[in-house]
């Protein structure tokens, strides 16, 4: 659950960056008066401002339900703690002769 999930808030996060670069900047109507040709795109002389910003924001909806849901399962995982690794040990090892002792 939690792989399908990640791989799905990861894909929601591509298409929301995809998303937003397609959309034109506030200052991009500037280049209509001086000949850009802003008028003959595909989507009219309005362009397709209203539908990505529409698109964006339900993407951005789904991306804070993943983000939210991967919080919340991160939150209720069992957690091990650094002390639980560590074996218990009996008594301290004597150690025994070391070679050249003799």
């Amino acid at each position: 659950m939690l792989g399908i999930l990640t791989f799905l808030h990861v894909l929601v996060c591509v298409l929301m960056i995809m998303i937003i670069l397609l959309q034109k900047g506030k200052g991009a109507e500037m280049g209509a008066a001086f000949g850009g040709g802003y008028s003959q795109t595909l989507f009219g002389s309005a362009g397709p401002i209203g539908f990505l910003n529409k698109l964006t924001t339900v993407v951005a909806v789904f991306f804070m339900l993943t983000s939210l849901l991967l919080a919340l399962l991160a939150g209720n995982a069992p957690t091990k703690s650094l002390v639980d690794e560590v074996p218990q040990q009996g008594a301290p090892m004597v150690p025994g002769p070391f070679p050249g002792d003799d």
